[in-house]
């Protein structure tokens, strides 16, 4: 009953994506169909249908649907792909690309949103979805290689794991550039060559991780240690 509150919405943040310039039915069905309100905090779900980012805590965010559905719908899923998703968040876009590809494996480094999502997208019942958590800039070796791989935060440079975990003939989406503004890429494999091609500017949170951005707390050791040696070495310098 309560998911029928927002059938309109749904309806009409689907039409809002078509006025956008998003044209795959299968990706708008299935937006129409998955209940973007639980995956946001309660007291923000009378936002969830506009399109915008919303907070979901520990500094990290939702994308905005259009985003969401355009990274979706660049990804061509036909159905039968096994996808690596790096950055699960609160499980929307997990959810989606549960809707339209055979499997669906994604990490997410923080303990408490993985297992969030882990929960919303039991109780959905998606049952080929795997979360864990972990690095998601080494990717996952072990069950490598992925058809399609989709990152949803901000990296500085393609890391070579994930380019290396991509079949031949995938497709990789992920937004590179600033630790606060990106560019959207595509990049497709191709007889192990790679094709790229800019989607749109864009901003994510940053990806944490060994071939991502070191996390604000690691910053602010090493500025204020390097502060304290330059500060000590002037004295010792006296």
């Amino acid at each position: 009953m309560a998911e029928d509150v927002f059938v309109d919405e749904r309806r009409h943040m689907v039409e809002e994506l078509r006025r956008l310039g998003i044209h795959d039915e299968k990706v708008l069905s299935v937006m129409e169909k998955i209940p973007r309100h639980l995956f946001v905090p309660e007291y923000m779900r009378h936002l969830a249908y506009e399109d915008s980012p919303l907070p979901i805590g520990h500094g990290q965010t939702i994308s905005q649907p259009y985003i969401v559905a355009l990274m979706t719908e660049a990804l061509e899923l036909q159905g039968e792909e096994k996808v690596l998703e790096i950055g699960t968040g609160s499980g929307y876009q997990t959810a989606i690309l549960a809707e339209l590809a055979r499997e669906i494996f994604s990490i997410e480094r923080l303990h408490t949103l993985a297992e969030g999502a882990r929960r919303r997208l039991e109780l959905l019942g998606y049952g080929n979805v795997h979360v864990r958590v972990g690095d998601g800039t080494l990717g996952w070796p072990e069950e490598a290689p992925f058809h399609r791989i989709i990152v949803t935060g901000g990296l500085p440079q393609l890391p070579h794991s994930l380019w290396e975990q991509l079949a031949d003939g995938g497709r990789l989406i992920a937004p590179i550039g600033g630790r606060y503004d990106q560019y959207l890429w595509l990049y497709i494999k191709e007889r192990g060559a790679q094709r790229k091609r800019a989607l749109c500017p864009c901003t994510f949170v940053p990806i944490v991780g060994a071939h991502g951005w070191p996390d604000e707390a690691s910053l602010r050791r090493r500025f204020f240690g390097f502060h304290r040696q330059e500060e000590g070495g002037s004295e010792r310098d006296v």
